[in-house]
């Protein structure tokens, strides 16, 4: 008599969680922490934070952040632990597989984005090409 095994696959976890696997935009756990103490002492926990790519900076494009109460129509949300990142549709094509972070040095702090598509960037890490 032969015995089988059977392999079980665990679910993908959502996009949104951690550093996304190709597509999404992902939310590091510093990011989300982050992210939620900022929204809490705005008073504002509906809000998220819109991530955009624009023309610009010395390297040809530049990444813009900024709060925003809601989503546009068109938006791509990603969400973690009530967190909310705001994508629009263009900018998007540039951050698939971005991972979003929080890091804090003696010198500066602040959001940074691990973007894989990234050929070339500034040294601010503000602008880059792809």
């Amino acid at each position: 008599m032969m015995t089988q095994t059977v392999a079980t696959q665990t679910p993908a976890a959502p996009l949104s969680v951690g550093r996304p696997a190709g597509k999404g935009i992902g939310l590091a756990d510093n990011a989300v922490e982050r992210l939620k103490r900022l929204l809490s002492e705005r008073n504002t926990p509906e809000a998220g934070l819109r991530i955009a790519v624009k023309g610009g900076g010395c390297s040809g494009l530049a990444y813009h952040m900024e709060w925003a109460e809601k989503a546009k129509e068109r938006d791509k949300v990603f969400e973690r632990e009530g967190v909310r990142v705001f994508v629009d549709p263009k900018s998007y094509l540039y951050l698939m597989g971005t991972e979003l972070v929080y890091e804090e040095g003696l010198l500066a702090s602040g959001f940074k984005l691990k973007n894989p598509n990234e050929k070339a960037a500034c040294g601010c890490g503000e602008s880059f090409t792809v």
